[in-house]
């Protein structure tokens, strides 16, 4: 048994790991790999432990089985012992082509059996260990590359631009005209029922007109919040899958807006909300509006079978409870073929020009479902991206008591990166880094390669407060949708969030992925949480510094191909008021720096860098101020 003297005595020896695959050659820093790959596990163990024998414990989560295999004494020196197991990675996904998997070393020591924790720490415990994460996809996998690189603009439609084509609102919506100044519909309290049927006007033929301007500011990719037929302003009631919305300008405006993106080399995504439609829809039918029953109107509707309801027609399963919001039945066979067969949904949109889809509440949706909607785009388009709104780390998620397997192979090519966004946010915030670099290199294990290039990272979107408003951290969480309909930062707020806003955006374009604007924050907009943070757009008002410093990060990364295939390490600075990350690629490396720690940052070079953000050129020591972000090329 191991004594408490003991225990103290070994809470300061760490080991250290090493992965190598047969495929890559050296050690890579990504912990995802392909099951017809064979990789190299090591353990680096210090000699004062005075371990004997080591065994790997591999845990398939799959099927909830763990094996011990027996890992070799592969070489030693002086002060270490590595011991090492080569696993061919077919045989231990046995009934599949991937798995996820999780490992820790047991090694035989005078003080009893050790367990290595992810952190390189020693636990006696092997029930209290943190494992190691290793997931293995299937060979198969693509995530289209000519989304590598990128950058994507979120347009909420309706708050955008009209295009000088004001559009007369249907029955029972209403127009605001007063796009300067005018602030949306909002409840009394979060979660009260709200119409949501006011319109300010932007359209697509607003969002054509302007696609110069967002290619000014780097972006080639365009993701647009639902644009289909529904009774609300934001759309995620879907009442028809087939019709672009009317107030929005129609299928004319939408040809001419996918038209005007191929002119420029753009890509568009849409959103596809899957989960559920709207009760006021061609297939529920809750109020009558549209031809022929909906399954709200009859059991023989052909629509029937895709709602669940307890007591027919009034009780029926909502999305979150929200009675205009029913919820579908993924897994239904006759709607899985509506969207995803070869006349379905996602089909028609990729044959009308579209690049791709982001697909709302992607845990809600069914295995299958997913699995035949990544085949039909597929199908359509070998380069159409797959995106899906997925709020943790999507290499492990557990939605519904049911792990998800979206990085397998045949579900989703990227994530919105949340993740990244909340730590990022919390850095700027509190001036510690501690949750960046847990949070960035856990990613970078976790998820495959390819599909870290093409994360869509971001700062704020129609979901969350702007990210301006966040930065001022004045709050505005707190207060009620009264007080923030009137709520304006003071000049001293603003001030300080433009600062820390610049910071955090030049931080998160460093990253692996798409950095993703959401429309206007890059103009200075500010706004609590909905509907405060879909205000319409400031043209003419613009916040011309941060126009400026956003097109400035955009023209840096659409020129250097590090941000497009360079690999992540992040760098221990000994300072977590300081973060620091290297990508290295074709033997170039990029070193991307941030201080905050209240004072002057002195860094020494081999070779004097070149400076990408900042000014002034560089020696062998570079001072990095308080409050910087800074780009250098090695």
């Amino acid at each position: 048994m191991m004594t408490a003297y003991s225990l103290c005595d070994l809470s300061s020896i760490k080991v250290s790991y090493e992965k190598y695959s047969s495929k890559r050659g050296d050690a890579p820093l990504s912990g995802a790999f392909a099951s017809d790959d064979t990789l190299t596990l090591s353990v680096r163990v210090p000699r004062a432990l005075c371990a004997c024998a080591a065994l790997l414990r591999l845990y398939r989560d799959d099927d909830m089985t763990t094996r011990e295999i027996t890992a070799e004494l592969f070489e030693f020196d002086i002060a270490h012992d590595v011991y090492r197991v080569v696993l061919a990675l077919s045989d231990i996904c046995t009934d599949g082509e991937s798995g996820l998997f999780y490992y820790t070393f047991m090694l035989d020591t005078p003080y009893g059996t050790l367990y290595t924790d992810r952190d390189g720490t020693l636990n006696a415990d092997g029930g209290a260990v943190s494992c190691e994460q290793l997931t293995v996809y299937e060979p198969s996998l693509y995530v289209p590359s000519k989304f590598r690189g990128g950058m994507m603009y979120q347009i909420f439609v309706d708050r955008f631009f009209d295009g000088g084509r004001p559009i007369v609102p249907e029955e029972g919506k209403v127009r605001n005209p007063d796009w300067e100044h005018g602030v949306p519909m909002y409840a009394e309290k979060p979660g009260d029922a709200l119409a949501n049927n006011e319109f300010f006007g932007g359209n697509l033929w607003g969002v054509a007109d302007k696609l110069d301007y967002i290619a000014s500011l780097g972006v080639d990719t365009l993701y647009l919040c639902p644009i289909f037929e529904a009774a609300s302003n934001h759309k995620y009631d879907t009442g028809d899958y087939m019709k672009i919305d009317r107030m929005f300008g129609g299928s004319e405006a939408f040809d001419r807006l996918v038209s005007e993106c191929k002119t420029r080399g753009m890509r568009l995504i849409l959103d596809g909300v899957f989960n559920h439609t709207g009760a006021d829809s061609r297939y529920f039918n809750k109020f009558g509006r549209y031809d022929g029953p909906g399954a709200y109107n009859s059991k023989r509707s052909k629509y029937y079978k895709w709602y669940s309801f307890d007591e027919y027609p009034d009780e029926y399963n909502c999305w979150w409870g929200v009675k205009i919001l029913p919820a579908v039945k993924s897994e239904e066979p006759t709607y899985r073929e509506f969207i995803n067969g070869e006349k379905g949904v996602i089909r028609h949109y990729l044959r009308r020009g579209i690049d791709g889809w982001r697909l709302d509440v992607a845990d809600e949706l069914s295995d299958v479902f997913l699995d035949e909607l990544k085949a039909a785009a597929r199908a359509e388009n070998s380069e159409a991206l797959v995106l899906g709104e997925v709020w943790e780390d999507a290499s492990n998620k557990v939605a519904y008591d049911k792990r998800r397997r979206y990085f397998r192979g045949r579900q989703l090519d990227s994530v919105m990166n949340y993740p990244l966004k909340e730590a990022v946010i919390e850095y700027v915030l509190s001036g510690d880094s501690t949750r960046l670099c847990m949070t960035s290199r856990e990613l970078w294990a976790h998820y495959p390669e390819a599909v870290s290039h093409v994360l869509m990272n971001f700062l704020g979107t129609h979901d969350t407060e702007r990210i301006l408003t966040v930065l001022a951290d004045v709050g505005t969480k707190n207060m009620s949708n009264r007080e923030l309909a009137g709520f304006r930062l003071n000049q001293k707020q603003r001030r300080l969030a433009k600062k820390r806003l610049k910071f955090a955006w030049a931080l998160l374009a460093a990253f692996p992925g798409m950095p993703c604007i959401y429309y206007g924050d890059e103009a200075g907009m500010e706004g609590g949480r909905d509907p405060f943070n879909r205000m319409p757009y400031v043209w003419g008002r613009e916040d011309a510094e941060l126009g400026a410093f956003y097109r400035k990060i955009g023209a840096i990364r659409r020129n250097e191909p590090l941000f497009s295939d360079g690999s992540l390490e992040i760098i221990d600075t000994g300072d977590t008021a300081q973060f620091m990350l290297c990508r290295e690629y074709g033997g170039r490396r990029l070193v991307a720096v941030a201080n905050l720690s209240g004072r002057p940052w002195e860094l020494e070079f081999e070779t004097p860098p070149k400076r990408l953000l900042g000014k002034g050129r560089c020696g062998d020591t570079v001072i990095i101020d308080d409050g910087a972000v800074e780009y250098f090329i090695l």
